[in-house]
């Protein structure tokens, strides 16, 4: 098999991690990293053998797949110009700014056969991924609490936090959203710290969606209750709990409750992400976080944003 030839454009936090998993899978070269803190590149380009770039530009014809991973306002013209170049693009989340940018990428994609994949991280955590979703959910409730982290205070924590459930909740219900309430405050920042939003779906599913950055813990957790199950996701530990009804009784015409626990190893999400991104280039098979996917969480988080009145 060919070697792909790829580049991760942004060496911050997650780029230079984006780095190294290329560099370490054998079927593709990472041939170039790009930044314009020309230390930065250097630094992760010596690390993993490549050519350090402050622009992009000549990369573009040059290059089979590229990370994305430079800021938010960035997404979409970056990834438009590799995309209109014929290059595969794994871009982080949020996709873009605004729903019409996410648009036009999807439609360039289409175009050109490519592949255009959405950085939504939580999708590739094990118990995510060990998770059965043939049994719809018809009331999901979902923590993402975490201490205050400067790093990424340019967007609110609905676009930074929140957005990652949102994903996971649009995916698992699979209808569309009738209603949104939201509410949040601004505490550490100009933006919303801690947010709330229940949303109503046409299935009848709700949704109640907590995320804060000024917590003094961590938790990352979903629970979800469906017609015969309840079901607990610990994303920061990796444990999936299910709870569903057994055959026996617990009292008269009370149906017992069977407990399932799976506790995962410690995986490589962001490994795996990419593997599966090399791997849909090489079988054009569609990602599980596809463009579409993207927009629609982004079009989600935009109309919370909106509610608690953030820009």
């Amino acid at each position: 098999m060919k070697k792909l030839k790829c580049a991760v454009i942004g060496t911050g936090y997650l780029g230079k991690f984006h780095a190294e998993k290329y560099a370490s899978l054998p079927d593709c070269e990472l041939v170039a990293v790009v930044d314009i803190n020309e230390a930065a590149a250097k630094e992760v380009a010596e690390k993993h053998g490549a050519t350090a770039l402050t622009d992009y530009q000549s990369l573009l014809g040059e290059v089979d797949a590229v990370s994305i991973v430079v800021p938010t306002t960035l997404h979409h013209k970056v990834s438009r110009d590799f995309l209109n170049a014929g290059a595969h693009v794994l871009v982080e989340k949020p996709i873009t700014v605004t729903v019409a940018e996410a648009d036009e990428l999807i439609v360039i994609a289409k175009a050109g056969n490519l592949i255009f994949q959405v950085g939504h991280l939580e999708r590739f955590n094990p118990a995510v991924l060990g998770l059965d979703k043939e049994e719809k959910p018809l009331f999901i409730e979902s923590h993402r609490l975490s201490p205050f982290n400067p790093r990424a205070n340019d967007v609110s924590v609905v676009l930074d936090l929140m957005i990652h459930d949102i994903d996971i909740i649009l995916a698992l219900v699979d209808s569309e959203v009738e209603r949104i309430d939201a509410s949040g405050t601004a505490v550490l920042t100009q933006g919303t710290d801690i947010a709330n939003a229940r949303l109503l779906f046409k299935n009848g599913c709700v949704a109640n969606v907590t995320a804060s950055r000024i917590s003094m813990k961590m938790e990352r957790k979903m629970r979800m209750f469906r017609p015969s199950s309840y079901v607990s996701v610990d994303f920061q530990n990796r444990i999936l709990t299910k709870h569903r009804t057994g055959k026996g009784e617990m009292f008269p015409g009370i149906p017992e409750i069977e407990t399932e626990e799976s506790v995962f190893e410690s995986g490589d999400a962001l490994l795996e992400e990419i593997k599966h991104f090399v791997n849909c280039i090489h079988t054009g098979d569609n990602p599980l976080v596809s463009g579409e996917a993207g927009k629609r969480a982004l079009e989600t988080a935009i109309a919370i944003t909106r509610l608690l009145g953030d820009k």
